[in-house]
This record gives structure tokens, sequence and C-alpha cells, in this order.
């Protein structure tokens, strides 16, 4: 009866996450897809503690209280402009969690086969499981449990990295080790080896063996990525801690945990690709930290940097008919997204097509410029895609750059050595007029010139996006 009802709840949970899923692919579905989620979840951690196998009720209890009581705090306490850190460390403890999971299997794999076949007969839940298991199914476990720590481990110290980078405590340029992927390679090579030593054996050691290296992977390829990656590296650090939740479910025997595993891993590996395409990169080559590496020496940047101030661009508004406006990470860090909203609505008061353009690895992470800007109110059908706006820019009056630099950077056209050379960008350069807002004259988290603050239809609107917004906003009415 009872492994009955949980069955049944997890195919309710598994269908309920497929409609979230679904429902995050449009904005306007997205607030009811996320309570499909959350609904999914209350009823698979219900029927996981009423199932066969239920025990330590008021450990469980206290657990899942100190876990929600956790989250709700971090929720309310994090700030938009920090989310793709908030979901880097996310990732790193489903990576964790993987990892204690498979060892936990690993020893009760030892108890089970230590017992005699009497004692067997009177285990329940996973031991019961283990105990009517071939030699033959065994090995398959041990496979399965030493995929899900490899994969958990990979995640984990990935997911660390890639936390520091994003939150600025790691520096964001592409750091590798003498050896670079020799090492990776070599690490790799020793995890084969401990797999086929652990399936003979099934020790401890050469599970620890494996662990320590996929720990050293996960640093060491996520270190050897740049900044300009990071979106990229969040959406495949995503695919991670879902092919690591489904090889511990195949250990576990847990249905649930299978579905969900595949659906997050197979839709962070597809988000990833759409990525890397849209960045015209290879995917093995992001991966493997290939991403900034140049075949010779990058065009010099000649011209000067030309400063306007809040007039200038306001009366340039107020003459345009047409306007584009490209956010990037500086708008979400300044948190000017209000503003910008505001800008908006005054322009296109006074009879002004005003449009936004997203390029798909805008910010640092998948949509996050999208939220922002649903976040301020600004009307979806005005929000369009690189592929549907970039045509217009010849067209166009004024194009507003708000934080922006490798979206925007006309080097990818022009300069085959760079490090974003061949990669889709929003030409924005093609307008009549460009104003950049930036706060200094530097090259930004991935640390590339731009080309296009030095054009002669640019000019540097320098400053703090939001000071200045309001400052324009005074002139704008």
């Amino acid at each position: 009866m009872e492994f009955g009802f949980t069955t049944a709840a997890y195919v309710v949970a598994a269908v309920l996450f497929i409609l979230s899923l679904g429902g995050l692919s449009g904005q306007e579905s997205a607030k009811r897809a996320v309570w499909y989620g959350i609904t999914g979840m209350a009823l698979a951690v219900a029927a996981t503690l009423v199932g066969p196998g239920s025990g330590l009720w008021l450990l469980s209890i206290l657990l899942i209280a100190g876990g929600g009581l956790i989250g709700t705090y971090v929720a309310k306490k994090v700030q938009m402009t920090e989310m793709p850190q908030l979901v880097a460390a996310m990732h790193s403890l489903v990576g964790l969690a993987a990892v204690f999971v498979g060892f936990i299997a690993h020893i009760e794999l030892g108890n089970v086969l230590a017992m005699s076949e009497e004692a067997r007969h009177g285990l329940d839940g996973f031991a019961a499981l283990l105990a009517h298991k071939s030699p033959v199914e065994q090995n398959i476990l041990r496979v399965e449990l030493f995929l899900g720590i490899f994969i958990g481990a990979v995640t984990f110290t990935g997911s660390v990295v890639a936390y520091g980078k994003l939150a600025g405590k790691v520096s964001s340029a592409a750091t590798k080790l003498p050896g670079g992927h020799a090492l990776n390679a070599g690490a790799a090579a020793l995890s084969v080896i401990s797999l086929i030593w652990y399936c003979n054996t099934g020790g401890l050691l050469p599970l620890i063996i494996m662990t320590a290296m996929a720990l050293f992977i996960g640093y060491h390829l996520i270190m050897g990525i740049g900044g300009a990656d990071m979106p990229v590296v969040v959406s495949m650090l995503n695919s991670y801690s879902g092919w690591a939740a489904a090889a511990i479910g195949f250990s576990l025997g847990n249905d649930l945990l299978i579905v969900v595993g595949a659906l997050v891993g197979s839709s962070g590996a597809i988000l990833s690709y759409i990525m890397c395409k849209a960045m015209n990169r290879s995917f093995v080559s992001v991966i493997l930290g290939g991403f900034g590496g140049t075949a010779g020496p990058q065009m010099e940047v000649e011209g000067e940097q030309i400063a306007i101030d809040g007039e200038g661009v306001a009366t340039a508004l107020e003459e345009a008919d047409s306007v584009i406006i490209i956010p990037g990470y500086g708008m979400a860090v300044a948190q000017a997204q209000q503003n910008v909203a505001e800008l908006t609505r005054r322009l296109r008061a006074k009879g002004k097509t005003v449009r936004f353009a997203i390029h798909p690895v805008a910010g640092r992470l998948p949509g996050h410029m999208n939220v922002l800007l649903a976040e301020a109110k600004v009307p979806y059908d005005i929000v369009m895609e690189m592929d549907e706006i970039n045509e217009d820019f010849p067209e166009t009056d004024v194009a507003i750059v708000i934080g922006s630099n490798d979206i925007v950077n006309p080097a990818a056209q022009e300069d085959p050595n760079s490090p974003i050379a061949g990669m889709p960008v929003l030409e924005c350069w093609k307008a009549k007029q460009v104003f950049v807002s930036k706060r200094g004259q530097g090259t930004g988290y991935s640390g590339i010139e731009n080309p296009l603050f030095f054009k002669e239809n640019t000019r540097m609107f320098y400053g703090d996006a939001k000071a200045s917004l309001d400052q324009l906003l005074t002139m704008i009415q």
C-alpha cells in the first residue's frame, strides 16, 4: 500500500515538474510554473516521508524545517544582482549531496553483504533492495554510485569556483595550472582505473581516490574558464547537478530522482548548447577552458572615448523617433531597472518607439535581463531577442547601452584574434547615435577591450547607471 501510494505520488510530482519546466519558457506563465514546481516538490517530499523505508521522523522534520528557514532567509536577503552566484551555490549543494548519498550507499552495500542470508530476510527499505541484488546487479549498482559521486564531486568544486568568480571573490580570468588539459586528462584516466578497481574489489580506497580526482577536475575545469563564459558555466553546472541526481536515483532505485535528474540534466545541456551557438563557440571548447585563447595579437584600438553629459543625451532622445535600449550586467549591479522602465514610459508617452535588445548571454545567468525587466514591469512585447532586432539598428536614431561590453563588441566581427571572434553580437554601432552608460574606462568583467567605445557615433555617459538615469529623468518629463 505504501509503495503504491509513493509510486503514484511520484508520477504526479514528475508531471508537475514537467509542467513547471514548460511554463518557465514564457514570462506570463512563469509564476504559475513556479507553483507547479513547489507543489511537485512538496508532494515528493511527503510521499518519501511516508513511503517504504521511512523512519527517523523527528530528525527528518527538523532537517526539513531547518532547510526551509535557511532557504527563506537567503531568498529574502539575496538581491537580483546576486542570483547568478546563488544559483552556483545551490548547484554545489546538489553535487555535495550526491557525493554523500553515494558513499552512504557504498557503506550500506558493504553492511548488507557482511550479513548472513537469514539476517537479510528481515531488512526493509534500501537495505532490502540491496539484499536481493545478484553479484552482477551489485556491480551495476557500484557503477551507478561511482558515477553519482564523480559527477557530484565535479559539480561541487566547479560550482564553488563559479560562485567565487561570479561574486568577485576569485579572479574572473581563465587560470590553469602548468600542464593544463594534460592534468585533467590524467585525473580522468585515474578515475577510470579507480572504477575498474572498485568494481573488482568493492573497496573504499578507489572511491576516495576517484573523489579526490573529481574534486580536482571540477576546480581546474572552471578555473580555466574566463568570466565571459560564466552564463554557459552556470547552465553547464546545472546540467551536471541533474545527471548527478539521476545517477544517485538509479543507485537508490528512486524513480522520481531519475526523472527529475534527467529533466534538469537534459534541459541544462540544451540551454548550454543554445548559448554556445549564440556565441558561435564549441560546447566542448568552452567546458575545457578553450574559450579566450587567441591565435595572434589582438587588433589595436585607435581613437579616444568621448564623454557626454546628461543634457546631451536628453537632447538626443528628445529629437529621436526610435530608441533601442541594450541592458547588461552593469544595469543589474546598479539596480537601475526601475529607472530604465520609467525612462521607457516617458519616451513612449511622447510617441517614440522604444524597444529592448536582449542578447542570449547578457548578464551572468540565462534570462537575467528578462527577469530584471519583468520585475520593473517593462511590457513583454517590446523586449526583443537579438535575432529579432539586430537588423533594425541601421534605422534606429539612438541606441543606449547600459552596462554591457562583450555582447555589443564589434571586435567579434572585425578582429579574428579577439577572444570573442565569431560571436554573434548586437550591432548597435550601426545606429545613428550610440550612448554607453558605463562606470569608467575599464574593460569590464571579461577584460576584453571594446572598439565600440571609440567609434565616431559613440558617446560615453560615465557614472553609475542608476545615478546617470536619475539625472536623465529630471530632464525628460
